[in-house]
């Protein structure tokens, strides 16, 4: 079973995560974040992985550093539970449309981190998010999980469309390069032999 949990503690946050890679796209998520709770809701939906997500912060002060932590442990606790990788697609694309909006996510699952955000918001904010603070989600997402991310919002006019959009495109890039390749066995999708590096 390809299943992790990860809990973590700061000044700033308390962060507890469980997913599981081979899901049904169960979710049970808490943040004190409505709207960030609704993407990450998406997410576990498209990728189809379970994620229960537990979040406290100090949400008096903004909403940055909840964000930000809540995106270092799911990358921690995605990396977790792919292990070394063996097997996998790691590979792969999603264009997702919603409405007005288009976008895409490219992904590689190659323990060599790295994010390309392109991404333009005609607000400010969406309901009382702060929209810059998506690209922090991104990068810690990505970071943290060692994968290599490039969002594209190819054209779109509604803030809540673009994000939604970028999730679940993600998402859904995530769960394709995650899945067993089943004429790859237990080889490491690589001609190195090995993730990383």
């Amino acid at each position: 079973m390809r299943a992790a949990t990860v809990e973590r503690k700061t000044r700033e946050t308390e962060i507890f995560v469980a997913l599981e890679i081979d899901g049904v796209g169960d979710y049970d998520i808490e943040t004190g974040i409505g709207f960030f709770d609704h993407m990450l809701e998406a997410f576990a939906k498209h990728a189809r992985v379970d994620l229960k997500v537990r979040a406290e912060g100090d949400l008096h002060i903004d909403m940055h550093h909840t964000v930000e932590d809540v995106g270092i442990v799911m990358g921690q606790t995605v990396a977790k539970a792919l292990g070394d990788c063996a097997g996998i697609r790691r590979f792969s694309q999603a264009y997702i449309a919603m409405d007005e909006t288009l976008s895409r996510a490219v992904i590689d699952i190659s323990k060599r981190p790295y994010l390309i955000w392109r991404v333009q918001f005609p607000q400010p904010r969406v309901g009382d998010m702060d929209t810059e603070l998506f690209k922090e989600w991104f990068h810690a997402f990505a970071t943290n999980a060692g994968v290599c991310l490039h969002v594209d919002n190819l054209y779109g006019d509604n803030c809540h469309h673009i994000i939604e959009s970028c999730f679940k495109a993600t998402a859904r890039a995530f769960r394709d390069a995650a899945e067993n390749d089943p004429r790859a066995g237990a080889e490491a999708p690589s001609t190195k032999g090995v993730l990383g590096g």
